[in-house]
Parts: C-alpha cells; sequence; structure tokens
C-alpha cells in the first residue's frame, strides 16, 4: 500500500480552496440564497477540511 503525503504546496491550495469556499458559503448564507449552494460550498470546505486534518504531511 503506497503511504499518501501532503507536500507543502497541495496542503496551500487545499487550505485556500477551503477558505473560499467557507466565504462562499457566508455570503450566499447573509443573502438567503438557494440551498444548493450552500451545500455546494459546505462540502468542498468540509472535505478541504477533513483531508488536512486527516491526511499526513511531508515536511
Amino acid at each position: 500500500m503506497t503511504d499518501f503525503v501532503l507536500t507543502p504546496l497541495i496542503a496551500t491550495a487545499i487550505f485556500v480552496a477551503a477558505c473560499l469556499a467557507g466565504y462562499g458559503y457566508r455570503r450566499v448564507w447573509r443573502l438567503e440564497g438557494p440551498r444548493w449552494k450552500l451545500w455546494l460550498y459546505g462540502v468542498i470546505a468540509a472535505g478541504a477540511l477533513l483531508t488536512l486534518g486527516f491526511v499526513p504531511f511531508r515536511t
């Protein structure tokens, strides 16, 4: 089984994606936009943060 690790560049890109998705979620929530957009942004942000939390980094 191959060990899967995140490089600092990939981890930074995932973190930026999580931040942008969180910003999009907050914007749609504040404007009371469509629920499907809330789900889309929420799932992206949650997936990115869970990936960062549970996949090891290579230093």
